[in-house]
């Protein structure tokens, strides 16, 4: 298991549109987030800034510069290409929730509100909304990647190549094909790439990035060896007890999956409300818009309209449902930047 891969994995276990899904977590790094790179690229911003700059110079000019020409079609328009950057995607993920059968996603009801604002007219608001949630996505993702940097940091500690004994010479092979009972040479300064036995008569070892140790750890011949350990002061020969998927290293690797993947019962709790919550919500938008028809004199639709989409925004439960995984993710990722790893939430 390859440290890159790990870390997609553990950012599998990352979900925020749980409104409608279950604790299966179907959301994954191909939805139109794209957190699986090393690092934010400056594109990734690009959306988000051509939409606050038409908004911007469209309330700019609709307000103070040529207010006559901000009008009508111009003004639709205007906004459209605005909102067009950081909607469309969302509006993608939506339909494709959609066909799924999965209603009640953060996509489906920031579409609605959106787009029910630009309907009655309100094309600011539309475009502020959509463009203030694909901010929070970039500073979401950039706390993931930073996170992922951390752990990375602490889990790249595997080598690339070890030094086999092989018809009485040592040659360097990838670590994957060294087998069981074979022979491996570590000279100074070099990490240890498999388990083993120390043939050698005696080894002062580094261990620190295996069990948290900073003090030098000596080891006598036949005493086991940890892959990940560096060797600090002279030659040694180790015979390889275990495949390297199956070494001390890779034990680690999958200990942060696992913790990546136990969700703390907080988490666990707020997605099954979520769940019951969202369409709860929605109705009532439905409720705020259409009821008043029967008991206020002077009914105007667009205003109640506008009304069930205020509500249906501020009520939208994605900062809970993202505030755990999102602090966990993050919390794991400042763990491991001081040498912790955590097995998981469960306790």
């Amino acid at each position: 298991m390859e440290t890159d891969q790990l870390l997609h994995d553990a950012e599998g276990g990352h979900q925020h549109d749980d409104h409608a899904k279950s604790e299966s977590d179907n959301h994954n790094d191909d939805d139109g987030h794209d957190h699986g790179n090393e690092a934010l690229s400056w594109r990734s911003y690009i959306p988000a800034a051509i939409s606050f700059v038409l908004l911007i110079s469209g309330l700019v000019i609709g307000k103070w510069i040529a207010p006559d020409f901000m009008q009508g079609w111009v003004k639709l328009v205007w906004f459209t290409l605005a909102y067009i950057p950081v909607g469309l995607p969302v509006i993608k993920e939506a339909w494709q929730s959609l066909s799924k059968g999965e209603v009640f996603t953060e996509f489906f009801l920031m579409s609605i509100a959106t787009i029910g604002a630009f309907a009655i007219g309100e094309y600011p608001e539309g475009v502020a909304v959509m463009l203030f949630y694909a901010v929070g996505e970039l500073f979401q993702n950039s706390a993931v990647q930073r996170a992922k940097s951390n752990i990375k940091a602490l889990l790249d500690v595997r080598p690339n190549i070890a030094s086999v004994e092989r018809h009485n010479s040592f040659i360097e092979v990838d670590p994957n094909k060294v087998q069981v009972g074979e022979t491996i040479q570590v000279k100074v300064g070099e990490k240890v790439p498999l388990d083993g036995i120390l043939l050698s008569n005696k080894a002062t070892l580094n261990t620190a990035a295996i069990t948290g140790e900073s003090k030098p750890h000596s080891i006598l011949q036949n005493e086991n060896v940890l892959a990940g350990s560096i060797n600090l002061d002279r030659v040694v020969k180790v015979k390889v007890t275990k495949p390297f998927n199956d070494s001390s290293i890779a034990r680690i690797l999958e200990l942060v999956q696992n913790a990546t993947s136990r969700k703390a019962e907080t988490e666990l709790l707020i997605r099954r409300l979520a769940k019951i919550y969202t369409p709860i919500v929605v109705y009532l938008a439905i409720a705020i818009c259409l009821l008043p028809y029967f008991f206020v004199d002077s009914y105007v639709f667009s205003d109640w309209l506008y009304r069930a989409l205020i509500f249906l925004v501020i009520s939208c439960p994605c900062a809970l449902v993202i505030s755990i995984p999102l602090g966990y993710f993050g919390g794991l990722g400042a763990a491991s930047k001081h040498g912790l790893l955590f097995k998981g939430a469960t306790y």
